[in-house]
């Protein structure tokens, strides 16, 4: 006790102490520091962002001459009070630093709310930028506040004013509030609205972000805040703000840095966006001279984009393709591709129909519940509650099978009754998706794979829920990392011009989500899924063939017969991979034969051309050996089907496929005189399936078809799946 109340009171002793400290060290440099003149001050305005190896993806350099000083008279009114009720509304009484904002911020970083808003002011944040920099240290932290504390003196609130809407960036290279007028409305700065001056002054918190063109739910959202803080400090009557009408805002140019960069256009939006996760503005990007040095290893990257662009040379010009590379090991993104249009729509971000890829999860949830590999179940046609069927495509059936079968041919009725086996039957296949990396929310969708309820319906076993080509990608590596998770990631460092490390990422060590026994078992019911999807294993010319983990996902296109996104995803113990075929408007996916696409066609051979040329010469690595779940380590034998010698009359798909015991020559099964189950059919079907059914008209959740390895419909309300360009998220 004695102990104690001496250890407390050298504390009590010592925070004074620290106090005064601080005090002195402020005081000194206060009295120290000079502070330029308005206009006197020159900005570095080149960024660089770098792939592991040191190359060079992409600059971030504004065109020349584009910012054109204007005087505080020439600046709207509305424009000046948009930016205080954005940035800092206690800017005409505060001196230069605000106590209650660095409280907020403060408290906002304990306590993990994003939401509570910046300690800044808008001088503080002008001297940050244009005068002491980004080092993260207590002397420059010192050095800004001194300098903002004497500039709140020695200039006025105008002179500050103009000098921070002189310097700071709006996006779309634009340096400057005049350069923004012309950037984003193509009128002169004396003629914004206060509709166009809230949208600028939303913009400049994270132009990569709140740019109406990039994400214009987002935008909107921005834009209202600072209109409710026009209203708050007296700026706006609160009906004249319910009369602001959002603004129309200019068609991004074209003839940009960006729209010349391809692919690698979309990595940097990936990367503009982590930063800003980071606490590194977009600001401190344009005028610090940053090297950012990313994940994206420069041969998987390589093999991304050549895979594409080989492998849809010569098809229809209407398809679109989308893959996501990801290290189990570390999380981090090693490939991106997400189009060719470095300003245009991201598919590999998209929200997009999944198909049957997602029967893995509803496996993964199987086994946590101690139901095995070896668990037995009926491919007969399902009648769900409330009169939904599900029914395989083209009768394919594999009888009764176990679920290592039953995943291989993708068999929606199994996997259907499977999850209604399930301790929460559709929510924990959701529950489980998300554990391993599919994310809770994206874009404007705030809870994905479920309804307005807060429940998942049936048809999420079967991929009718939008995910995105990079969540897959994470998920099927957390897969690949025996049950750990890591987040993706894009920014492995941040340096200034000057070397100071403004971040660099140390190794996650992850978080287990799935036992070691469940993610290896599920591992060995993959494998032989990418040669049974059209021969499409791994190999390397060195090694030979390379062991992979995968699954195939189609989803139709309405009744029309075609489909409108495939998959392929699938993984080695060093690298996942998830890619996505389809169209900008959920068109019919087509060859240039006019053939239906499935995942097991064009997405499966751009994933095996991806994974080949990422892996090439890359030691082949095995997969644990699994441990018993339920009973059962890995696949269980399955006894392979009758077999039977084909007449002349008999058809090239019954040659293909033999009677199962109990079908009759059409292919049905009679289970009694006069009685059948139609399964049967002659026309041709491929090796995979087409997935959850939707028209094309939009994205997000919704009933569907689900066809699975040429198996199943799922019948019901459809889903919609629109793609639209120049948008990093589609909207529902």
């Amino acid at each position: 006790m004695k102990a104690s109340a001496w250890t407390l009171g050298v504390l009590a002793g010592a925070v004074p102490l620290v106090a005064v400290f601080l005090v002195v060290a402020f005081l000194f440099t206060y009295l120290t520091v000079d502070v330029p003149s308005p206009g006197d001050i020159k900005q570095n305005q080149v960024a660089t962002i770098t792939d592991s190896k040191g190359g060079t993806i992409a600059k971030i350099v504004p065109p020349e001459g584009n910012r054109t000083d204007v005087k505080y008279e020439d600046i709207p009114q509305s424009m000046i009070s948009a930016v205080k009720a954005a940035e800092d509304r206690d800017f005409d009484s505060n001196a230069g630093f605000s106590t209650s904002g660095f409280s907020r911020a403060a408290l906002g970083k304990a306590f993990g709310k994003s939401g509570t808003g910046g300690g800044s002011t808008i001088t503080q944040q002008y001297v940050k930028n244009a005068i002491v920099g980004d080092e993260v240290s207590y002397k420059r932290k010192f050095k800004e506040l001194a300098i903002a504390t004497k500039m709140s003196r020695q200039w006025t609130k105008e002179e500050i004013m103009a000098a921070y809407l002189n310097t700071i960036y709006f996006g779309r290279g634009a340096y400057g509030v005049d350069a923004a007028a012309k950037a984003y409305y193509n009128k002169p700065l004396k003629k914004l609205t206060p509709s166009e001056s809230a949208l600028l002054a939303g913009i400049i918190r994270g132009p990569s972000i709140y740019d109406p063109a990039v994400n214009p739910d987002l935008a909107v959202s921005r834009w209202n805040y600072v209109l409710d803080g026009m209203v708050a400090i007296g700026a706006l009557s609160k009906s004249d703000r319910d009369a602001q009408k959002f603004p129309k805002v200019a068609k991004v140019s074209t003839d940009t840095t960006e729209s010349k960069e391809g692919p690698n256009g979309l990595i940097k939006r990936q990367v503009m966006a982590e930063l800003e996760k980071l606490g590194i503005t977009e600001q401190q990007v344009q005028t610090s001279g940053l090297k950012i040095t990313t994940s994206i290893d420069p041969k998987v990257q390589k093999s991304l984009v050549s895979a594409a662009r080989n492998k849809l040379d010569g098809e229809p010009n209407n398809l679109r393709t989308a893959s996501v590379s990801v290290d189990p090991a570390t999380g981090g993104v090693k490939g991106y591709y997400g189009g060719e249009d470095g300003q245009g729509w991201d598919y590999a971000s998209a929200g997009l129909q999944t198909g049957s890829i997602f029967k893995v999860f509803a496996l993964v949830a199987a086994l946590e519940q101690d139901i095995p590999l070896s668990k037995y179940y009926s491919s007969a046609p399902y009648e769900a509650p409330g009169g939904l069927v599900v029914e395989n495509s083209d009768g394919e059936s594999c009888g009764s099978c176990n679920l290592a079968t039953a995943l291989k041919m993708s068999l929606n009725t199994v996997f259907y009754r499977l999850m209604m086996d399930l301790n929460g039957q559709a929510d924990a296949v959701a529950d489980t998706a998300h554990r391993l990396g599919i994310a809770e929310s994206f874009g404007d969708i705030q809870h994905t794979l479920q309804e307005k309820n807060g429940h998942s319906e049936g048809g999420v076993v079967l991929g009718q829920y939008p995910s995105r080509v990079l969540d897959m990608a994470s998920a099927y590596a957390t897969l690949a990392a025996s049950g750990i998770h890591r987040d993706p990631y894009f920014v492995e460092k941040v340096e200034t011009s000057t070397g100071d490390v403004l971040f660099e990422r140390q190794k996650d060590k992850g978080k287990r989500v799935v036992s070691e026994a469940v993610a290896d078992n599920v591992t060995s019911a993959m494998m032989p899924i990418a040669a049974y999807s059209n021969g499409n294993s791994l190999y390397d010319p060195t090694y030979g063939p390379r062991p992979s983990a995968s699954k195939t996902g189609t989803a139709q296109l309405g009744d029309t017969g075609y489909n409108k996104d495939a998959w392929m995803a699938g993984y080695t113990p060093q690298l996942s991979t998830a890619t996505w075929v389809g169209t900008d408007k959920g068109a019919p996916l087509r060859t240039y034969s006019g053939g239906s696409v499935y995942g097991s066609g064009l997405p499966a051979q751009i994933w095996k051309a991806s994974m080949d040329g990422a892996l090439d010469g890359v030691p082949i690595e095995q997969f644990p050996t699994p441990e018993a779940v339920g009973g059962q380590a890995g696949v269980p034998y399955e006894p392979p089907p009758t077999t039977y010698t084909p007449t002349e009359t008999q058809t090239t798909r019954e040659r293909q496929r033999p009677r199962l015991p109990g079908q009759n020559e059409n292919g049905d099964v009679v289970i009694a005189p006069g009685v059948t189950i139609p399964i049967g059919g002659d026309q041709q079907t491929p090796t995979e399936e087409p997935g959850t059914t939707g028209d094309g008209t939009g994205t997000g959740p919704g009933n569907g078809t689900e066809n699975g390895n040429g198996n199943g419909n799922y019948r019901g309300r459809n889903p919609t799946d629109q793609l639209a360009p120049a948008a990093p998220v589609p909207t529902t």
